[in-house]
């Protein structure tokens, strides 16, 4: 979870069809599987009657996912939400819930067609995507002797690490936050300021 990625930044949606079936691709950020519920629920009241609500989402970074679903919502296995869900996949879309909402159109598909049709409707979609980086955060807590806080305080400002806040005992306890990609370096260039004396560990490690 430590590498930065793509996420979808805004809702898009793009209207594909196919022998007179339509496939409304929505797109629409989400960060847990709460955000991905209530998606589809407002887009069911959005779009009333249609034939089938399928959908998948992908939560964090699509290469290594917090969380993923799909459902085919009556459609047959395997024609719908896996289709979707390997389409987010494969354009990288992390934190993205896709409902397709198909209207029949009164011919059938047969289970290829349905794969190409909301397979595509998604891609289409996602063409017209706006994205954002995510770059992971790690909170830390450095602990060193008063003589070195203000190198200390240089050094992290020099990795964009803001200084969230201090705590003087016997020596002073910077709390900040860094990218995860930056800590290792961090935490090498500290020690070596200080001589070792100073402690470098996330918030989670007592």
């Amino acid at each position: 979870m430590s590498q930065s990625y793509q996420a979808l930044a805004q809702p898009c949606q793009f209207l594909y069809e196919e022998k007179r079936s339509t496939f409304t691709a929505v797109l629409t950020p989400v960060q847990s599987r709460e955000d991905a519920l209530r998606v589809l629920k407002n887009i069911k009241q959005a779009l009333p009657g249609a034939s089938h609500y399928c959908w998948a989402y992908i939560v964090g970074n699509a290469a290594q996912p917090k969380l993923v679903a799909f459902s085919d919502d009556g459609e047959p296995s395997g024609t719908a939400g896996k289709p979707i869900l390997n389409v987010l996949t494969h354009r990288s879309a992390g934190d993205c819930m896709a409902v397709v909402v198909r209207t029949f159109g009164g011919t059938k598909l047969g289970a290829g067609g349905l794969v190409r049709a909301y397979g595509a409707s998604v891609s289409q979609a996602l063409d017209n995507a706006q994205w954002r980086e995510v770059v992971p955060q790690l909170s830390l807590v450095v602990e060193v002797p008063f003589a070195f806080e203000q190198k200390i305080r240089l050094a992290l400002d020099g990795q964009g690490a803001v200084v969230d806040d201090v705590e003087y005992a016997d020596g002073v306890s910077l709390y900040t936050t860094v990218a995860y990609s930056k800590y290792e370096s961090l935490q090498d260039h500290i020690r070596l300021l200080t001589s070792g004396q100073a402690r470098v560990r996330p918030l989670d490690d007592k």
